[in-house]
C-alpha cells in the first residue's frame, strides 16, 4: 500500500446536518417528528417487558418497517428515500468544504509528487439511501449507513413456491432491515478503511495485516463527529494516532457542554461550533491538520527514499 491517503471521517446527522436526517421523511407523510421519536424512545422499555433485548441505536430501523406495514409512511422505498435526500439541509460552509480541504493537498506541487490526496467517508447510524441522494454524496469515497430491502429472497423451504401470501400487494416499499450500523460497529468501518477492506473486498476486516500493508495508518485520519454518542470511534482514532475533531450548533449551550466534556476527558483534539465557512475555526482547524498529515506523509515518504539510496561510485585520489 503507498500509504498516501489522507482519510476524513465524517459522522453525518448534527455533524454535517442541523438535527437528523429523517426529518423530510415526516414531513412528505405529514408524521409529527417529535411523536416518531417518542414512541422510538419507548420501545426498549415496553420490549424488556416482554422479555425482548433491543438495540437502542438501531430498534428505529424495525419502527420504520412498522409504520410503513401499517400504511403510516405508504410507498417508503429506497428510491423514495434516496430523493428525499435532496432535502436535507446542511450547516453552512457544506458541501463546499469537502473540496477545499481536497484541493488544498491535490494542489500542492510538493504533496503530488507521491500523489498524496484526500478521501472523504462518512459513518452514520442514519440511512444511507438518504446520503446517497444528497449533496455531499458526489464528494464521497464511501457512506456507511443503515439500509433496507425491498424484495426479500423467497425461500423454497418444504415446497415453497417463492410467493408470499401477500403478493396481491405490488407497491415496492422497504420490508427488511439489510444492514445496521450502530455506534460501536463505527469503529469497524474505521478498520475497513485502516486495512482496505472497503476498497479491496478479498482483504477480511478481521484478518492481520501488518501496519506498513494498511492502505491508511490511523495517524492520517481525523474524525469528525458531534458527540458522546461517538466515543468508541473517538477512542479507537484517538488511542492510535489518529485525530478527533468534535462541532456544536451555535448558541445550544446543552451541546456546548457535551463536546467540551469530551475535551476534558481526553476524547477529542479540539471542538468548535458546527460552520464550515472558510475563517472559522472548524474550518481552519481542519484545514490545518490535513496539512500536516499531507506533510508528514510526504516528509515520510521522502525519508524512505533518501534511506533507501546507497552513494554513488566516485573517483579515489592516492
Amino acid at each position: 500500500m503507498e500509504q498516501n491517503i489522507v482519510a476524513i471521517i465524517w459522522d453525518f446527522d448534527k455533524t454535517l446536518v442541523d438535527g437528523y436526517m429523517q426529518t423530510p421523511i415526516f414531513r412528505r407523510y405529514g408524521v409529527s417528528e417529535a411523536e416518531f421519536w417518542k414512541e422510538v424512545n419507548g420501545l426498549e422499555d415496553k420490549y424488556k417487558e416482554k422479555g425482548i433485548r433491543v438495540n437502542r441505536d438501531t430498534i428505529y430501523l424495525n419502527h420504520f418497517l412498522t409504520c410503513v406495514d401499517q400504511g403510516i409512511f405508504k410507498g417508503l422505498n429506497n428510491s423514495v428515500l434516496r430523493e428525499l435526500g435532496k432535502e436535507l439541509k446542511f450547516y453552512t460552509g457544506v458541501p463546499e468544504i469537502f473540496k477545499k480541504l481536497q484541493d488544498s493537498v491535490e494542489n500542492n506541487p510538493e504533496f503530488r509528487k507521491f500523489n498524496i490526496k484526500v478521501e472523504h467517508y462518512i459513518v452514520s447510524t442514519g440511512l444511507a439511501e438518504m446520503i446517497k441522494g444528497s449533496v455531499v454524496a458526489r464528494y464521497v469515497k464511501h457512506i456507511w449507513g443503515c439500509e433496507f430491502i425491498e424484495e426479500p429472497i423467497k425461500s423454497s423451504l418444504n415446497g415453497g413456491n417463492g410467493k408470499n401470501r401477500d403478493s396481491g400487494n405490488t407497491e415496492r416499499e422497504i420490508k427488511q432491515i439489510a444492514y445496521a450500523i450502530d455506534n460501536t460497529s463505527k469503529t469497524r468501518a474505521i478498520f475497513e478503511i485502516n486495512k482496505g477492506s472497503n476498497e479491496y473486498p478479498n482483504i477480511d476486516v478481521n484478518a492481520k495485516i501488518s501496519y506498513e500493508d494498511r492502505r491508511v495508518p490511523f495517524e492520517n485520519m481525523i474524525y469528525i463527529a458531534d458527540g458522546p454518542s461517538d466515543v468508541p470511534a473517538f477512542s479507537v482514532l484517538k488511542s492510535n494516532g489518529g485525530r478527533t475533531f468534535a462541532v456544536y450548533p451555535k448558541g445550544n449551550s446543552r451541546a456546548f457542554k457535551q463536546v467540551n466534556q469530551l475535551i476534558r476527558d481526553g476524547r477529542i483534539d479540539m471542538f468548535a461550533e458546527a460552520d464550515y465557512t472558510e475563517g472559522t475555526t472548524t474550518y481552519m482547524w481542519l484545514m490545518e491538520n490535513v496539512n500536516q498529515i499531507a506533510s508528514n506523509i510526504y516528509n515520510k515518504k521522502s525519508d524512505q527514499i533518501k534511506r533507501s539510496v546507497s552513494r554513488p561510485p566516485e573517483h579515489l585520489n592516492d
